[in-house]
C-alpha cells in the first residue's frame, strides 16, 4: 500500500471513529430525556453520582486526556472544571470529594450541556485534522474515552434508579409494564472438562475501535481448570424467593462472615429494591424498577445482588459461584459468541430490566451469559500474570483498584451491546448492590 493509500485509510478510520464518538455522546444525552434539572443534580449516596456530574465528568475525560494533549492552542472551557469533575486521577491534580458531588448546584445543567457541545466540536476538529500529531495515539485515547463514557451510561441508570427508589412516590424512569411474558428454561448444568485453557484479551490485532480492550483484560495467559459444570441460566427471582422462604437471611451457615455482619447490621431480609406487600391476605413481593414498582416475575434473572448474597444463594443451592476463568472458558466454548450476545438484553433494547432471552440459545451453551445481569464470580479482582498498567495518569484507570473487589462478567440490561466481550472484567466491592449484578451457579465435577 502506497503512502497516499495509507493516508486515505487513516482518514477514513477517523471519519468512522467520529461517527461512533458522536453516536455514543448522543446516547448519553438521550438517557436524560424527559428528566428535570432537579432529577440531574441530586446525589442519593456517596457511591452514586448525580446525572449532571456524569455528563460533565465524561466530557472532562475528553478535554483533559485528548483536547489538552493534542490542541495547539488549548484553553480550558472553565479552569475550575479540572478539579470539580476529576473522579480519581491523582496524576491530573486535585479532586472534589466524591461524597459531595451532590453539592455542585453550579455549574448549571445548561452550562454542562454547553461544555459537552464545545468539547465535542473540538474532538471533531482533531479527528478531521490531516497532520501535526500521532494519529494512532489520538485514536487510541478517543476510543478509550468512548468506552469510558459507555461505562458511565450504565452507571447513570444504576445511580438514578437508586435515587428514585428513595422517593416516596416511587416514580418510573420509563413507563410501561409488564415488559414481556418471561419463562426461562428449566435449570440444568452444562459440563466442561479439565485442561489448560487460554483466557484474557489476546491483543493480536491492532487496537482500532472495533478491537478495543481495557488494559486489565490482558495479557492473554493460560490457566488450568478442573472439570466443572455451569448452570444454563442465571439465578432468578424465584431462586431468591426459595431462599427467603427457607429462612436464608436468618441462617448464618450460608453466609461469609462479613456478609452475615451486614445482614445483621442492616436487618436484611431480601435483596435491594424488594418490598413485601399483603395481597389477598398473603404477603406478596414487589420490586422497584426503572419502570416503577412492579410484582416480581419468578423466571426473570434477578439483579442487585451483593457478592455476599450471590455466594449465600450458591451455598444454599449446594453449589458455588464460578471463577472468572470458568466463566470466560464457557463463553469461549461457544462456536459463535455473537449469537450468545444476541440472546441478552442490553441498553439498546430500552427495557432497563432483565427479562427473557431475545433469541433461543444452543442446548450446550449457557443462556443469557451476556446481558440482563452482570454475573458475580468468586475471583478477586487482581492483575493477570504479566500485567503492566499504562504510564501516566491514564494508568490509574484500572490498576489502582486491584484490591478488595470481586470480578463480574457478561454485562447487564443497561450495558451498551457493543461494549461487552468475553474478556471484559467488571469489578465492585462485595457489599455493592446498586449495580445490576446477578449470578450463575457452578459446581465441581469429580
Amino acid at each position: 500500500m502506497n503512502t497516499q493509500s495509507l493516508r486515505s485509510t487513516a482518514a477514513q478510520a477517523n471519519v468512522d471513529l467520529l461517527v461512533r464518538f458522536q453516536a455514543v455522546r448522543a446516547q448519553t444525552l438521550a438517557l436524560i430525556e424527559g428528566l428535570s434539572d432537579e432529577d440531574c443534580v441530586v446525589q442519593a449516596m456517596p457511591d452514586a453520582s448525580p446525572l449532571k456530574w456524569h455528563l460533565a465528568h465524561t466530557t472532562w475525560f475528553f478535554e483533559v486526556f485528548v483536547v489538552e494533549k493534542f490542541s495547539t492552542n488549548f484553553r480550558p472551557f472553565d479552569a475550575s472544571f479540572k478539579v470539580l469533575f476529576n473522579s480519581y486521577y491523582n496524576g491530573v491534580g486535585e479532586k472534589f470529594p466524591r461524597s459531595h458531588r451532590g453539592f455542585l448546584t453550579r455549574p448549571s445543567l445548561a452550562t454542562v450541556r454547553q461544555y459537552r457541545a464545545v468539547i465535542d466540536d473540538q474532538i471533531a476538529v482533531l479527528l478531521s485534522a490531516k497532520s501535526g500529531f500521532d494519529t494512532s495515539e489520538l485514536e487510541a485515547l478517543v476510543v478509550l474515552g468512548i468506552n469510558h463514557e459507555q461505562q458511565h451510561q450504565e452507571l447513570m441508570l444504576a445511580d438514578f434508579k437508586y435515587l428514585m427508589s428513595l422517593h416516596p412516590l416511587l416514580p418510573a424512569y420509563r413507563a410501561g409494564w409488564p415488559l414481556i411474558t418471561t419463562v426461562l428454561p428449566q435449570q440444568r448444568f452444562l459440563a466442561f472438562g479439565s485442561g489448560l485453557i487460554s483466557i484474557g484479551y489476546s491483543g493480536k490485532n491492532v487496537k482500532r475501535y472495533a478491537e478495543f480492550s481495557f488494559d486489565n483484560e490482558g495479557p492473554e495467559h493460560q490457566v488450568y481448570l478442573r472439570a466443572f459444570e455451569l448452570s444454563n441460566r442465571p439465578i432468578t427471582y424465584g431462586d431468591v424467593l426459595d431462599f427467603i422462604d427457607a429462612g436464608g437471611y436468618q441462617q448464618p451457615e450460608f453466609w461469609l462472615a462479613m456478609g452475615w455482619d451486614i445482614v445483621r447490621l442492616h436487618g436484611l431480609n431480601a435483596p435491594l429494591y424488594w418490598q413485601s406487600h399483603p395481597s389477598g391476605g398473603a404477603p406478596g413481593w414487589f420490586n422497584f424498577t426503572l419502570r416503577g414498582l412492579c410484582p416480581i416475575s419468578l423466571d426473570v434473572p434477578v439483579p442487585h445482588l451483593s457478592y455476599f448474597e450471590a455466594d449465600a444463594l450458591a451455598r444454599f443451592s449446594g453449589a458455588r459461584l464460578p471463577t472468572e476463568s470458568e466463566w470466560e472458558h464457557a463463553a469461549l466454548a461457544s462456536k459463535d459468541q455473537g449469537k450468545l450476545i444476541e440472546q441478552g438484553n442490553f441498553l439498546e433494547d430500552n427495557l432497563f430490566h432483565p427479562t427473557v432471552a431475545r433469541t433461543a440459545g444452543a442446548n450446550q451453551s449457557p443462556s443469557q451469559l451476556f446481558g440482563d445481569v452482570w454475573e458475580w464470580t468468586q475471583s478477586s479482582y487482581q492483575a493477570y500474570p504479566g500485567y503492566r498498567s499504562e504510564d501516566g495518569a491514564i494508568g490509574e484507570y484500572n490498576g489502582k483498584f486491584m484490591c478488595s473487589q470481586y470480578v463480574l462478567r457478561g454485562g447487564s440490561c443497561v450495558t451498551p451491546r457493543d461494549h461487552i466481550r468475553s474478556s471484559y472484567r467488571n469489578f465492585f466491592p462485595p457489599a455493592a448492590q446498586w449495580q445490576f449484578s446477578g449470578a450463575r451457579l457452578a459446581r465441581d465435577l469429580p
